[in-house]
């Protein structure tokens, strides 16, 4: 009986495996500690000067289950790279000029353009620096030298603070190239201190984030991921995941002939054991605590991306004129014409801390035979529904035409943004006292605020109340500050690995045969966590996210 039931077991991992190739699951099968190795570019040959040369560029294949710095390429296995870190534009002098210098040549350089001995690590020393070709003076520097791994990249690192002017700057611009190193790529420092293991994936799109900013929130935001807060969310769930992937391996290894603890349980009715024990159990507060983790309102992606607000309405109701009052400048062209504005525009704002795009629309409405005016629309349409916050705008002064722009608002905005959106009431100053609209449609809308654009009455309290909602569906109220989600890369992992515990809580109440089919959904949840951090196959991310950085960071 026990050799038939072995066989049944085996035939079904040999089919469970063969489905897998079929659907093209196996890359998920590798072992999640595989870690795409950062690109740089090759070696450069020895220098004239008698540098050491970076002459070894073979990639380390040793990968670390527990950390990245013990699969990162070595320093001796890069070209030294330099940069220019500050702010410095070659229009405008500054103060003072930063370059870095970082790899295993750094010391070397530093070296090679003082004549007296190397500063001691991390302590600051004034140096007058030279060109060692003709022993010409480039400047006086303040130089501070770093060990790795104890640096910003986790190699050998020199900062070297030079005066701000074009020819100081360009003159070491010039030098370093000859003293064996080369330009950095943009955000090559920062990609090799990721490949050292001294930041993960989430750090790094924080420090993107940091150098980003526009508002104090998503400063705030970006540094508190920087802290590894949320990297230690996602860690933690995946090495939870892990250990119920080990609890699954050891099952397959020693057969359901063997307890392999108090937590196995015996059904007396099916006369097996429940191989997961309290795995399953822990499994499904995991999945808990990743649904209600994705139940944010995309909060973080809001502070991080800026909030969307449009306004729409009907021809004439004044929308390019508020417009106008909230970027605080003549960006929309305002005229008595109807339909004057076709195109969306758009300005940037800060409303309470928070990024903010505030974005004017063609005047909607359901009759036309207007080619463009359509085309308007049309657009209009598209952003609304596009927009975190709409503010639907109509003409108070004319009952008919105020209940007609509701009707035009109506029908163009979806069923759910109904109610969650501000309706403001232009033209308050003319507005008769006894031309209240009774529409019911007014009474849909969240907030209802009377203003006028032309003397400006009740544009302070309705700027006011649309401050204090764009704070609200941005702030974050679960207590973990920083842990929120900030990217749609992150909502898109989290959520194929909550997919991927719901298929292993149907598979864990199958017995032992289906023990290989739910230990896979654990190992594809895992990855998908470790995609987030950066543990597990993130090449194609890091050519996107290292682009757009600066070059010198």
């Amino acid at each position: 009986m026990r050799g038939k039931q072995q066989s049944v077991y085996a035939l079904s991992l040999w089919l469970m495996k063969l489905s897998l190739l079929i659907k093209g699951r196996n890359a998920f099968c590798r072992p999640l500690t595989t870690v795409a190795r950062p690109r740089f570019l090759q070696p450069i040959g020895e220098h004239k000067w008698g540098i050491p040369s970076n002459s070894r560029h073979v990639p380390s294949e040793t990968r670390s289950s527990t950390h990245m710095a013990a699969h990162a390429t070595t320093s001796q296995d890069q070209d030294t790279i330099f940069a220019l870190s500050s702010g410095f534009t070659g229009r405008q002098a500054t103060a003072v000029a930063v370059l870095r210098i970082s790899g295993s040549n750094a010391h070397h350089i530093l070296d090679s353009m003082i004549k007296s001995k190397l500063p001691p690590a991390r302590k600051a020393v004034l140096k007058k620096l030279y060109n060692p070709e003709d022993s010409q003076m480039m400047d006086h520097a303040l130089c501070i030298l770093f060990e790795g791994p104890n640096s910003f990249t986790g190699e050998d690192l020199v900062e070297l603070h030079c005066h701000g002017s074009k020819a100081v700057v360009q003159g070491m611009l010039d030098l370093l190239p000859n003293l064996g190193c080369r330009l950095a790529e943009p955000g090559e420092f920062t990609q090799r201190a990721f490949g050292q293991g001294k930041l993960d994936l989430v750090q790094v799109e924080a420090l993107a984030d940091i150098l980003g900013a526009d508002t104090q929130s998503q400063l705030r935001q970006a540094l508190n991921q920087l802290d590894g807060k949320l990297s230690k969310v996602y860690e933690d769930w995946r090495s939870q995941l892990i250990s119920g992937l080990a609890h699954a391996e050891a099952v397959i290894d020693f057969g359901d002939d063997e307890r392999l603890g108090e937590d196995d349980i015996l059904d007396d009715d099916s006369e097996q054991w429940n191989v997961w024990g309290s795995v399953e159990g822990r499994m499904n507060d995991l999945s808990i605590s990743m649904t209600n983790h994705l139940r944010d309102e995309r909060k973080g992606e809001l502070v991080r991306e800026g909030v969307k607000i449009a306004i729409i309405g009907p021809p004439n109701a004044g929308k390019s004129s508020l417009f106008n009052l909230l970027s605080k400048k003549d960006a929309a062209i305002v005229s008595p014409i109807a339909g004057t504005t076709r195109d969306v525009l758009q300005v940037s704002m800060d409303l309470g801390g928070v990024k903010c795009t505030l974005q004017d629309t063609a005047g909607v409405r359901k009759v036309t035979n207007d080619i463009l005016e359509l085309e308007g629309i049309k657009r209009a349409q598209s952003v609304a529904d596009q927009a975190d916050l709409v503010v639907a705008m109509v003409d108070g002064s004319n009952p008919t035409e105020e209940a007609a722009g509701l009707d035009s608002i109506h029908s163009i905005l979806s069923e759910n943004k109904i109610g969650l959106n501000i309706l403001v009431v232009n033209k308050c100053d003319i507005m008769d006292s006894s031309n209240q609209s009774s529409s019911n449609a007014i009474g849909e809308f969240e907030k209802i605020h009377e203003l006028s654009c032309v003397t400006q009455q009740g544009v302070d309290e309705f700027l006011e109340s649309l401050t204090e909602e764009v704070v609200k569906r941005t702030q974050n109220d679960s207590g973990a500050e920083g842990a929120v989600i900030t990217r749609a890369r992150h909502r898109q992992h989290v959520e194929a690995a909550t997919e991927a515990l719901e298929r292993f809580k149907v598979l864990s109440r199958q017995g032992p045969l289906a023990v290989d089919m739910a230990a896979e959904e654990l190992r594809l949840a895992a990855s998908e966590l470790g995609r987030i951090t950066g543990a597990v196959d993130v090449e194609d991310v890091l050519d996107v996210l290292f682009s757009d950085f600066c070059i010198g960071k």
